[in-house]
């Protein structure tokens, strides 16, 4: 009954997520709800659609008692979708990242099953769980790639619930894969909606927080490498983006066009293809996780992880993403335009561009001319 109840799930979750993004998306755009770090605005209610969808039809299936959530599971969503509601907040207000993370860990500290991991190993468990919600947060800086590392994480967290016959947290984690992959209809490229705080610190937060319960109770420095196999990129993007910009003496939490998408853009690749290159280097890392975790693979697997992620940080920080004295670069450069308007110019020169003169025109007016609305 759980499988076939989480396959249903699993499509009513992929239905109502896109339909839902899809809704949210005007709203949005009246409320001037935006994202504005991208070459265009988006709108960033997308989160909003699959923290409801991924509440609603777990609930409905605890109330039904197809699949009971229970007290632990029970919790670890209602903590997801308080920390989604913050995000959602700082969508709006534009909090500081500092009371985000905050936030999410006292909502992780009510969720750590202390009484299996213990005190020591809960309280560092807290922590990872804060980080890897930040971490998420900031894997939304291109065009389907939060939502295509999501989708991969939670198969893998969920495969490894399932191995440990935890039933409830495996149909949770694939109501939020089909979720994720319904909301990626509108933010693959071009994006309609972006997944904003809301979505991407809830979804992290979740992710991370059942992992830790598929690895409580077991030996804990096998369940360091399988935590961190889970979610490498995610952490190989916080730590390119930190080590950068302390390189560059950026402010550290100020935004830039520094992430591993960014990068490979200016390696060339396209924006899909961005976004497909950081899914397969997810999917490789939750892949040796999950066969680390089922037994399949020795603890030594989580190495080539480990060394996969040290090469790729130090590859791509040598590529060049800060101007003079620090400032950040443009990824997406606009195209040069026929009447030859640069970004410097005003908006009253971009509405009315004065035609250039070519060398062989005679120049017949010298003095600059002045052009007056109505």
């Amino acid at each position: 009954m759980p499988v076939l109840y989480g396959i249903a799930a699993a499509t009513a979750s992929f239905l109502l997520a896109a339909l839902l993004a899809g809704l949210l998306r005007a709203p949005a755009l009246r409320l001037a709800l935006l994202d504005r770090r991208r070459r265009r605005p988006v709108p960033l209610l997308g989160g909003v659609a699959v923290v409801l969808v991924t509440g609603l039809v777990a609930w409905a299936g605890d109330g039904t008692g197809v699949v009971p959530l229970g007290p632990a599971v029970g919790r670890l969503l209602v903590a997801a979708t308080a920390v989604g509601a913050l995000g959602l907040a700082a969508d709006v207000w534009r909090l500081r990242r500092r009371w985000v993370v905050a936030g999410s860990a006292v909502a992780a500290a009510c969720v750590v099953p202390y009484e299996v991991t213990g005190p020591v190993a809960g309280g560092l468990a807290v922590v990872w769980i804060a980080l890897v919600a930040a971490a998420f947060q900031g894997l939304d800086h291109a065009d389907g790639v939060a939502g295509t590392v999501g989708v991969v994480t939670a198969f893998g967290v969920a495969a490894c619930a399932a191995a440990e016959v935890m039933d409830a947290l495996a149909v949770l984690l694939s109501v939020l894969a089909a979720a994720l992959t319904g909301f990626l209809l509108h933010n693959w490229h071009p994006a309609r909606v972006a997944l904003g705080a809301c979505g991407s610190l809830f979804a992290g937060f979740l992710l991370a927080g059942a992992a830790v319960f598929t690895r409580a109770g077991h030996e804990p420095g096998t369940g360091a490498g399988v935590l961190f196999a889970l979610t490498a990129v995610a952490g190989a993007d916080a730590v390119l983006v930190l080590l950068s910009r302390r390189l560059a003496r950026r402010p550290p939490l100020r935004s830039g066009p520094d992430h591993l998408a960014h990068r490979l853009r200016r390696l060339g690749l396209t924006p899909p293809g961005a976004a497909v290159t950081l899914g397969l280097a997810s999917f490789c890392g939750v892949l040796v996780g999950v066969l680390v975790h089922t037994g399949w693979a020795g603890r030594v697997a989580v190495l080539w992880v480990a060394g996969g992620v040290v090469v790729a940080v130090a590859a791509l920080s040598r590529v060049r993403v800060y101007g003079p004295a620090g400032r950040a670069r443009s990824v997406d450069r606009e195209p040069s335009r026929a009447t030859g308007v640069g970004p410097a110019a005003s908006s009253r020169g971009a509405i009315f561009p004065v035609r250039q003169t070519r060398s062989s025109e005679k120049v017949q007016v010298s003095a600059p001319l002045r052009v007056r609305n109505g």
